[in-house]
């Protein structure tokens, strides 16, 4: 089930230009089926609503725990040939291309969801597979892979910036201007980012931290509602001074 829910205000609404509206999406972490309602829920929108720049932004985490990965990279990949789309990287995607490089990292990778992303290339893992299994999987992984999925992968954002907005995968950290974050706070920052109420210079649209439904705060919203165990993946659609939300799997 699909539903709008309308945000509450802000005391100084952020704006995007006129003339642009903005799709941005939530962590999908292999849930493919949820995506392609989505796209289906994006291209109504704009048959019945019609803008002269459309921009899908998706904010990372597309790999790991669910079940579809490989098809939810496919699925990305096509999209951006049809439709204007930024990608952001999110720590999911900076480390999967790690342990391609570096099979010592296994073990971590398979405590965030990396089983899953191996059977989604065909590759059934033993789940107490040994540094010598380890390497031989990655192995396969790496021969697995696509090369366009690779290439995909490589050419990530870490941000993007539209009027007043800042979308970014995990967030930003207090105190430092938006053109001098590090890489590593942009992917994994937490606590620091979220407990602040500091103005951050733009407002932040962020995932990485699942909520059970957008959390919209006077500096920033989280669109990551844990679309692999939720079944709710959100879209967030913004133009003007609204916000309008709506994710797969919501009751009426």
């Amino acid at each position: 089930m699909l539903r709008f829910l309308r945000s509450r205000k802000t005391v100084k609404s952020p704006q995007l230009p006129e003339g642009i509206r903005i799709y941005a999406v939530g962590d999908i972490h292999g849930r493919a089926d949820l995506l392609e309602e989505l796209f289906t829920v994006i291209d109504r929108d704009l048959e019945h609503n019609p803008i002269n720049r459309p921009i899908e932004v998706y904010h990372g985490d597309y790999i790991d725990r669910g079940p579809d990965s490989a098809r939810t990279l496919d699925l990305l990949i096509k999209r951006g040939r049809s439709q204007t789309t930024v990608f952001l990287k999110g720590n999911h995607e900076a480390y999967f291309l790690e342990v391609l490089r570096d099979a010592s990292k296994f073990e971590d990778w398979r405590h965030f969801g990396g089983l899953q992303t191996l059977t989604s290339y065909g590759i059934q893992p033993s789940l107490d597979a040994d540094a010598d299994a380890q390497v031989e999987l990655i192995r396969l992984l790496n021969n697995a892979l696509p090369e366009e999925h690779l290439l995909f992968l490589q050419s990530l954002q870490l941000s993007f910036v539209c009027g007043d907005y800042f979308f970014v995968h995990a967030g930003v950290r207090p105190g430092i201007p938006l053109n001098e974050q590090q890489e590593s706070d942009l992917l994994w920052i937490r606590n620091e980012f979220l407990n602040s109420n500091a103005n951050f210079g733009k407002f932040v649209v962020h995932g990485h931290t699942p909520v059970h439904q957008p959390e919209k705060r006077n500096n920033r919203i989280n669109i990551d509602t844990g679309a692999y165990a939720s079944g709710n993946l959100t879209l967030l659609k913004i133009e003007g001074t609204s916000m309008l939300s709506c994710g797969t799997g919501l009751k009426q």
